[in-house]
Order: structure tokens, then sequence, then C-alpha cells
């Protein structure tokens, strides 16, 4: 969908509050600042903002910006909206500002698979995709790569790591790929997160306070307890799966603690490419919001005289079982991935809560993965059928938690 000034893009905003959200917004100011000046051509309009449950700052964003289309999930919740403003609200929110409201780009920047629809009805309305939501593709790949091809959307990700491979590409590559048989290998970089150095005991009674604390990355709680577990990185190998066209057995993970690389393309003759910048995610929203042009950046620069090494080394799949999950889910195709995607996230609320410790995080993960997936499912799911196993993964890990939970009481009492 293109609006009629090429050197505006109108732009819809999902989940705005939250981390990648409000970057999102500081880099759209950014790019005003300097179109205003004659230093970039393209102005950023945002024209929809959604949040989960946080108002208060949603308004406020609104007002800042002059938004007039707004989407709030949490029914409840109470703030004032400002004066003319249409707000949706409900637990379809989201997928009712992207239906109702004419934008050339949606930024998917909600946590988990509660972002899907709005995604889906933005492909289906022709809106380009700033994706930093990779549960859309891990749960929904199969579904949402032939759409996107089939309504000539592009999927420009937000992801450091994928942003990173799509760089490293010729420049007439733009996801969704076909498969390109000039890549051997992708090669995603992991920070190793807060318990990179840590024994297999020590991470399994990790408390949330710990996992919480990495090194590297300001997140979200969600993504930092699964950037510590490693699940992240799962989930991004499943999206590269997709987004580049790339077999499972064709994408590794290195653990690189300085975060500077952020990926890396192997091609078939044996060069390398690889993308490096400061572990700052203004970089990546940018170029999602400029491609196929470059401007000046508001993210923070190297120094490369504080650097003395990079290093790299492989994942220790013992202490870090969750990364393996990525390539079963990826062989045996069909709702794996969804069911992967959903049983996290329940089992990651459930240790943020503290109702489990963190090594079970993984542990349930993968008991419902293998307990409710057929191998070889091969058929593309509908979104019916992805929703129904979203919610099979969620009841799978809740059971799981009932007899813990009867543990805890049972002590608690004595």
């Amino acid at each position: 969908m293109t609006g009629g000034d090429s050197n505006v893009l109108r732009v819809i905003v999902l989940g705005s509050t939250g981390s990648i959200g409000r970057q999102t917004i500081e880099v759209a100011q950014h790019l005003n600042e300097l179109h205003g000046r004659g230093e970039s051509s393209r102005r950023i309009e945002v024209v929809g903002l959604s949040a989960g449950a946080n108002g208060e700052l949603l308004a406020s964003q609104a007002r800042e910006l002059g938004v007039k289309f707004l989407g709030l999930c949490d029914a409840s919740a109470t703030f004032e909206a400002p004066a003319g403003a249409k707000v949706f609200r409900g637990a379809d929110a989201a997928e009712q500002l992207v239906r109702s409201v004419d934008a050339d780009m949606v930024v998917g920047a909600i946590v988990g698979s509660a972002g899907l629809p709005a995604t889906l009805a933005a492909i289906e309305r022709g809106m380009d995709i700033a994706l930093a939501n990779k549960e859309t593709l891990v749960a929904a790949g199969a579904l949402v790569i032939p759409m996107a091809r089939e309504k000539g959307v592009r999927l420009l990700p937000v992801d450091s790591e994928h942003s990173a491979v799509w760089q490293c590409l010729p420049e007439d590559h733009c996801p969704p790929c076909q498969a390109l048989g000039a890549i051997g290998r992708i090669l995603l970089t992991a920070s190793g997160g807060p318990f990179r150095t840590w024994s297999k005991e020590a991470i399994e009674s990790a408390t949330v306070e710990q996992a919480l604390a990495h090194p590297t990355w300001s997140m979200g709680a969600k993504v930092t307890v699964d950037s510590a577990s490693l699940t992240n990185k799962a989930l991004e190998v499943i999206e590269a799966h997709w987004l580049f066209g790339v077999p499972g057995e064709r994408i590794d993970v290195m653990v690189h603690p300085q975060s500077i690389v952020h990926s890396l393309v192997e091609f078939v003759d044996g060069s390398i490419v690889a993308q490096l910048g400061a572990p700052d995610m203004r970089t990546p929203i940018q170029l999602a919001l400029t491609w196929p042009e470059r401007a000046g950046g508001c993210s923070d620069r190297v120094d490369w005289s504080t650097l003395s090494a990079l290093d790299f080394e492989p994942p220790d799949l013992d202490r870090f079982p969750a990364l393996g999950l990525a390539y079963e889910a990826i062989e045996a195709g069909g709702v794996a991935g969804a069911i992967l995607n959903a049983a996290n996230e329940r089992a990651v609320e459930a240790f943020l809560a503290g109702e489990i410790p963190f090594g079970e995080v993984s542990g349930l993960t993968g008991s419902a993965v293998r307990s409710l997936v057929a191998r070889g499912e091969g058929e593309a799911p509908s979104l019916e059928q992805i929703m129904a196993a979203d919610a099979e993964g969620r009841r799978f890990v809740e059971a799981s938690l009932r007899p813990a939970r009867a543990v805890a009481g049972s002590l608690k009492g004595r």
C-alpha cells in the first residue's frame, strides 16, 4: 500500500510502549530531524500505535507524535486518550488498527504469538513489515512467507542478527528470499547471555534477577530470559530458515560475547561476509525504515580503541539444550514451531512468577515439542491449526505446572 508522497513513509507501530517500539519512535524522530535539515530524503509519519496494557505511555506517545489511531489490548485499562483519537480495544485491538488505518509499513514489535493476527492483516493489505516479532515466523512461517510473496510484501528484519544477514546479501535480495544457492551457511551470533560461563547446575537453579541481568543488550523481560537460555537463538534459527529460504542444517550459531559481529554469511566459494556494529537496536530499526537508502544514524558507534579481541566459540548444547529444539522444529515442520513458541512463552511466564526454576523452562518446552509434535507433518498448517497448536502447547505446560504448585503449596503450609 503506497502513499501519495513517495518521500513520506506512513508507519503503524505495534507494541509501541515496549523496548523496540520506543526505540522505533526515537529513530523516526531522528530521521525526521534529518529530513528537516535536508540530510534524509524520507520523512516518517507515524499513523497508528498499539500497546498491550500501558495506556498512559501510549497516550503520551500519541500526543507527542500527533497520532489519532490507537490500539490497546487490555480492554480494562483506563487512560485519557488524546482529543479526537480513535481507540480500538480488546485482544484484537492491534489487528483492528491495521485493518482500519492506511499505512505503508507496520513495525511488528509485539512480543510473542499475540502479534500474528495483526501481521497477517498487514500482509493482506499489502503493507511492508519491519519484523521484530520473531514469533510470527516461528509459529506461522509456512503461512506468512507464501502470503508475503503472493502480495509482494517485504519482510524487513529488525532483529540485529537477521538484519545482519540481510546486509551481507547482494543488494537486490530482500526477504522473504527464495532459496539462495550461493549461500553455504548462515552463522548467527549469540552473546551467550548472563550464564555463558556458568555450570549446568548453576544455570538450572538461576534466579529471575540473575536471568534478567543481560551483559550486553537492554530488552524486555521475556526476551531477556529467552536470551539467557539461548531459546531466543533457537527462535532466530527458525526465523532465519523462513526469511532466507535456507534449510536448518545450513544455519549455525556461534557464541560471540562482544556482540560486535551480528551475523556472518559463508558463501559456497568459501568467502565470508560479516556485518559488524555496536549492540544497538536502533541500527537495524533505522535500516528497515530507510531501505534501500541509508541515512546518518542515531545509534552508538564501535570504539575500536577499546577492543582487543573478537571471540567466538560453539554453543554448549548440554548446558543450553533449548537451542537444539530449533532444528527439531524445522525438521518436523507443520505446527512444531507454534508448539515450541507457545510452550516456551508459558514456561517463561511461570519462571518469572517464581513457579519453576530456570532449568525447567527449557525442559518443559522440549517436553511439549516432543510429546505433541508428529514428525514430518509436511503440509503447511492453516491459521486455525496454528492457533490450536498454540493453545495445546500452553495447556501442556500448564498441566505440567500443577504438580509443582501442589508440592509448593504443601511445603508452604508446614
